[in-house]
């Protein structure tokens, strides 16, 4: 079943993904690989000596070892793998042979540091791409920001609210989106007479 299973793993993955069944019996304890799909990959052959994953497990004997899947590890020629390691019991429950997965991602690796040169901005990175949006989406988004600024609905907003969020919009250019005036002033059920007195009164203080 393991034999086929890694056949199944190199076929699905390709040349690139070695798949090495490990024998943790006593007879095969100092030549342990019994079975290997696409060996070019570390350059192992069937009856190699045991890898380090393979040694430890011969020399703790953890009844319960846990699997270690996709971790990296380097070949000695300096390939790049993404590798698992899988331990098989049998029936009663022992650790008696380990399934081992090497993809090579050394030439994936090379094409992620190609990409990232051509769509590095040079410019610190951004937690979040900047959105691109039309002008009324914008009204509409800056609208909902002032309300998360004051941290509660418009239904539950007193006077010192709405002004705290018509002053947030006033200072990011919402009242330059054309008409903006009277959707705001419907939004937070005000007259316009109202909300222009809010923004007065801001720009007197700052006077």
């Amino acid at each position: 079943m393991l034999k086929q299973i890694a056949d199944a793993l190199a076929a699905q993955f390709g040349p690139n993904c070695e798949v090495v069944i490990h024998d943790l019996s006593a007879q095969n304890a100092e030549h342990p690989i019994v079975y290997i799909v696409n060996g070019h990959v570390t350059g192992r052959k069937v009856g190699d000596g045991a890898s380090y994953v393979v040694v430890e497990q011969l020399t703790t004997n953890d009844p319960a070892p846990r699997d270690h899947l996709a971790y990296l590890t380097r070949t000695p020629d300096g390939k790049i793998l993404k590798s698992s390691t899988v331990y098989i019991r049998n029936s009663k429950g022992k650790v008696s042979a380990i399934l081992a997965i090497n993809y090579d991602i050394s030439k994936l690796l090379m094409v992620e540091s190609a990409v990232h040169d051509l769509i590095s901005t040079g410019e610190p990175q951004q937690e979040e791409p900047e959105k691109i949006v039309n002008v009324n989406d914008l009204l509409e988004e800056l609208i909902q920001q002032s309300v998360s600024l004051v941290g509660k609905p418009v239904a539950l907003m007193n006077k010192e609210d709405k002004v705290r969020a018509i002053r947030f919009l006033n200072q990011n250019g919402a009242f330059l989106v054309t008409k903006s005036g009277d959707k705001i002033a419907k939004y937070f059920g005000i007259s316009k007479y109202t909300l222009y007195s809010y923004i007065d009164t801001k720009q007197q203080e700052g006077k």
